[in-house]
């Protein structure tokens, strides 16, 4: 019989918790209420809440919107959208993660006290939380992806570089690194590990989780960028690992000759679809 283990420490992080707390609770007192964008990066709980009540907008939606309920989910977002709410009179239900919040924040000061500065944020260019970041700085802030962007800097600039808080800690480290070579004398780099640790830990936790198992099925919304980082990491320690939204993209052949399966996710992976693909695997075995 194959031995089945969904992984303890994946699922829902903090953030993204609170903010379907936050939604779920609207929508029990019977309010109509929108979000801002996907609440999380996986379809099928989008789905779920939405046949709850849950009504998904994008900013131009938000713009022909005056006097309702508008949920701001974890990713945060830029002073422009308050402002927005202000002006149409729409209440915001802020579920603004507080690790992206204080980040914010901190590069706002930053940008306030130094604006000719280089501001650098490592990130995804155009994720919501990136944004919201760049948003701090009246759109200056410059995105980097990866060290190949790194390159592109003005060397003989300040820099102070800011990470996504769910980006890849080594990753970050070599940038660091990077920047420290390159830099002139006369320039001045500072950097701040703005990264979430709940997330940073996971990298270590799924990687020793993935070893353990014949087969890995890690599931994700393939939106997910967190995900995308988690999932590549399992698939370097496991090779016969797989990404799958659901259920449904499960292959009977994945499991020939497989003892341990070992079913994990993202920070937006509901621990309620990982039971739902370990009852498919049992019923049909």
């Amino acid at each position: 019989m194959v031995q089945i283990e969904i992984d303890s420490g994946s699922g829902f992080c903090f953030g993204v918790t609170t903010a379907i707390s936050k939604a779920e609770e609207e929508l029990a007192a019977g309010s109509t209420l929108y979000c801002l964008g996907d609440i999380v990066h996986n379809g099928m709980e989008c789905e779920r809440l939405r046949n709850m009540g849950l009504i998904t907008i994008n900013h131009d939606d938000m713009r022909n919107l005056h006097n309702v309920k508008v949920l701001l989910r974890a990713h945060g977002e830029p002073p422009e959208t308050y402002e927005l709410a202000r002006k149409n009179g729409i209440e915001i239900i802020d579920a603004t993660c507080p690790v992206v919040l204080q980040l914010q924040r901190r590069i706002k000061r930053q940008f306030d006290s130094r604006p000719d500065a280089q501001i650098v944020i490592f990130g995804k260019p155009g994720h919501a939380e990136v944004l919201g970041l760049v948003g701090q700085t009246n759109s200056r802030a410059i995105v980097i992806a990866n060290i190949e962007d790194a390159k592109m800097l003005d060397f003989n600039r300040d820099i102070y570089l800011y990470s996504q808080t769910t980006k890849s800690l080594d990753e970050f480290h070599r940038i660091i690194e990077y920047i420290q070579k390159h830099i002139s004398p006369e320039a001045t780099f500072k950097s701040f590990d703005t990264i979430c640790r709940q997330v940073a830990n996971r990298m270590p936790n799924i990687s020793a989780f993935a070893r353990k198992h014949d087969l890995i099925l890690f599931v994700c919304g393939r939106k997910s960028s967190n995900g995308k980082v988690l999932f590549n990491e399992c698939k370097s320690v496991n090779p016969n690992s797989y990404l799958i939204e659901g259920p449904e993209e499960i292959e009977r052949s994945w499991m020939q000759g497989v003892s341990t399966i070992g079913i994990c996710g993202a920070t937006s992976t509901p621990k309620w679809l990982m039971e739902k693909c370990r009852e498919a695997i049992i019923s049909n075995s």
